[in-house]
């Protein structure tokens, strides 16, 4: 029987990127209500307009358009998170509330407005290579939350919670059984019916499935 460990306070926070600045985070909220409203006619004049800032501001926080882009994505990606737990004292009840946090959250993060219409404006970017806007969304996106995830991952491997031979091939079934099909319905404009209480139980629901094949009796 392994000893309780649940004294030890020191723990190991998520791998998230450094927030931004409570201005900064302002002029972000603005560049994503923008996508929402104007999709491909994001200017950063129109990005100054909206967050009552200078161009030179905007030059100077974030370099370009595409530093901006960047830093738009990333502080979306930051609403998505794996928890927090203690070293050596992670318990099978911690893993599946660390995995249900980001399953939960992930949820409400591409199922929002402003996920759907940067996603969208993302791939059509990428079709037309007209920017560098779908590869900055998948680098800040879907590799770094996965980079997020994946310690969780180990770690209940390290505490014999879990069973698989490769991270990267574990953290890709769960993230298929997270989304499934919601984010392409919804990118193709599919009016799913998803709530708080929807979320936690389709969130729940994918856990115990990942946990019914990587979990260790």
């Amino acid at each position: 029987m392994q000893p309780n460990l649940a004294r030890q306070d020191e723990t190991v926070p998520e791998t998230a990127p450094e927030l931004p600045s409570a201005r900064q985070q302002a002029v972000l909220d603005a560049v994503l209500a923008l996508m929402v409203e104007e999709g491909d006619q994001l200017t950063m004049d129109a990005v100054a307009r909206r967050a009552s800032c200078s161009k030179e501001t905007l030059y100077k926080w974030f370099g370009d358009r595409d530093g901006l882009l960047t830093a738009t994505v990333r502080w979306q990606a930051s609403r998505v998170h794996a928890g927090r737990y203690a070293l050596n004292a992670l318990d099978v009840a911690t893993l599946r509330e660390s995995l249900q946090d980001f399953a939960a959250t992930w949820l409400e993060v591409i199922a929002s407005d402003t996920s759907v219409a940067l996603n969208r404006l993302a791939i059509g970017h990428a079709g037309s290579r007209k920017s560098n806007l779908g590869g900055i969304v998948l680098a800040n996106g879907r590799f770094a939350i996965g980079e997020r995830v994946k310690p969780v991952l180990e770690a209940g491997r390290a505490a014999g919670l879990l069973a698989f031979d490769d991270t990267e091939t574990a953290f890709r079934t769960f993230f298929g059984l997270v989304g499934r099909d919601i984010q392409i319905r919804l990118l193709l404009g599919d009016a799913l019916p998803l709530d708080a209480g929807e979320i936690r139980r389709d969130a729940g629901r994918a856990v115990e499935q990942f946990l019914a094949l990587y979990g260790r009796a």
